[in-house]
């Protein structure tokens, strides 16, 4: 893998032979960095600071799996006609208007929908254009919210919840009316909460794992 490769390589994008599955725990960790590097931005020169065009392709895999976002404040450079919904364009902003951090909130709740569910943030079916947020809402809706998730996911049964309470946080920072998304410092730490639950997780995982402990004289295994 070459430095910096973008998240959507290993979502919508890494769908062919020789691909590379991202597993549960990279995705949280790619979730986690992202939601850090927007939260940055959002809390710097006094929280009047916005993104403006947060989109997977925006977002960056170093080597080690740590994601950083691009791009910043290049959406100014954009004409309106450009800047028209992509899938991750909130309501209010959908005319290239009224950019906020709320509408950067709903970006990466789209974002968020991306990686869990390894769909790209808009489709066209019949002719018409089917935005990522809306198709999860109606499955939701259906009560087949296991259905949402990209099947390389399905392996971790583990993580089941997690990934529902991830999918929850996509939906809350999608929801239509602005002033009900949660900023994005709140984002950080509830992902951060899901990274702590994952990391305990695979640390009894490993336990169990782990052969039984020898006694001194070389018997077989005990339990202590």
């Amino acid at each position: 893998m070459e430095p910096d490769e973008l998240i959507f390589a290993f979502t919508t994008g890494n769908r062919g032979p020789g691909r590379t599955p991202l597993d549960w725990t990279t995705r949280l960790k790619i979730a986690s960095g992202a939601a850090q590097g927007v939260a940055f931005i959002h809390n710097h020169n006094n929280n009047n600071l916005i993104h403006g065009n947060i989109k997977s392709t925006n977002v960056l895999i170093g080597v080690s799996g740590n994601a950083h976002v691009a791009d910043f404040g290049l959406s100014i450079f954009t004409t309106p006609s450009n800047r028209k919904s992509n899938g991750y364009r909130a309501p209010e902003s959908s005319d290239g208007r009224k950019q906020s951090q709320k509408s950067d909130v709903y970006a990466f709740g789209v974002l968020l929908m991306e990686i869990l569910t390894g769909k790209c943030p808009s489709a066209v079916d019949g002719g018409t254009v089917v935005e990522l947020p809306k198709w999860v809402q109606s499955v939701v809706k259906e009560e087949w919210t296991a259905e949402v998730f990209d099947l390389e996911l399905m392996r971790y049964k583990d993580a089941e919840e997690d990934m529902v309470t991830l999918l929850q946080i996509a939906l809350t920072c999608t929801s239509i009316v602005p002033d009900q998304r949660p900023k994005m410092s709140h984002v950080v730490k509830r992902i951060e909460e899901l990274r702590d639950v994952a990391s305990c997780h695979d640390t009894l995982d490993s336990a169990y794992d782990s052969p039984l402990s020898e006694d001194a004289t070389g018997g077989g295994g005990t339990i202590h």
